[in-house]
């Protein structure tokens, strides 16, 4: 991909956007294994919020498999968005839940058992993490590795890519197995806690505690739901330099800090560099006037 907005340095965009027309980017392949190790008729529990990509991506999964879903939203009842009216429409059951029950759900391991009665004829009531980030979806991440060995013939000396709960970083580092850098740039304030998040994940998924792996956390506008001028510009020009669309969630704010670092010379010159789109498209619904870039 040429763009003057990377000087110095070899750079392709590994498209997972494009993977599949709803279930896209790494919510596919953090959603493969965990789904094909179910059977008969569960009930899929999980969490997120208003604008959740994993949740839409999981209404989905579950729509296309005939599986019932309860999807336990951080919010107030009655608030709404595109992405939950995109899982209602689906068959999803959504359950507002509190703040403070949010937090309990992510810290204590059992606490969402309250939320798994089961109805009808259904068999198992089973629980994925919020955003999906269970130790068998670094599998299906780490995937993505062969096929950029395959497409572009060599391993790139970069992987670059955005973090939210760190599994898909997590992924990454277990497909290239000790070679290359892998680069995550945290989409939220106060994330250095990923770091261990990452390396617990590969050690319950089985994987070495692989250190090839940098945080950057410094980049991340403000929050999730938050862009900055600078950001939105950088887009306009990203778009109109390569015909690729992003969102200002996840890719955006990584293009942004691959540009901002390719500037200042922290990407070495001549290296070679795979930025991954983790898609999340849909979310730009939530940003006025973003899907016009």
């Amino acid at each position: 991909m040429q763009s003057d907005l990377f000087p110095g340095i070899r750079l392709w965009m590994k498209r997972d956007d494009l993977l599949h027309p709803e279930v896209s980017g790494n919510k596919f392949r953090k959603l493969k294994y965990p789904l094909l190790a179910l059977s008969g008729q569960p009930l899929v529990l999980s969490m997120g919020g208003l604008w959740s990509n994993h949740l839409h991506a999981l209404a989905h999964a579950l729509q296309l498999r005939g599986w019932p879903g309860r999807f336990l939203v951080r919010a107030h009842a009655g608030m709404d968005s595109a992405m939950l009216a995109d899982c209602r429409a689906l068959g999803m059951q959504l359950v507002y839940v509190s703040r403070e029950d949010y937090r309990r759900l992510r810290q204590e391991p059992d606490f969402w058992r309250q939320y798994a009665q089961l109805d009808g004829g259904l068999t198992e009531a089973v629980w994925l993490p919020e955003g999906g980030s269970a130790a068998s979806a670094l599998h299906g991440v780490a995937e993505l590795v062969p096929e950029l060995e395959q497409e572009l013939g060599f391993l790139p000396d970069h992987v670059w890519l955005a973090a939210g709960t760190g599994a898909t970083a997590a992924g990454v580092l277990a497909g290239m197995r000790g070679r290359g850098q892998v680069t995550a740039v945290a989409s939220f304030p106060n994330a250095a806690y990923l770091q261990q998040e990452i390396m617990q994940l590969l050690g319950q998924a089985g994987y070495p505690e692989y250190q090839n792996f940098q945080l950057l956390s410094d980049f991340h506008h403000g929050g999730y739901a938050r862009i900055s001028p600078e950001l939105t510009e950088f887009c306009k020009k990203f778009y109109a330099s390569t015909g690729i669309p992003t969102e200002p969630v996840y890719t955006g704010k990584m293009l942004y800090a691959l540009h901002q670092l390719c500037l200042n010379g922290f990407v070495p010159p001549g290296q070679t560099v795979v930025a991954v789109h983790t898609g999340g498209m849909q979310g730009v619904r939530g940003f006025p006037g973003w899907a016009s870039f």
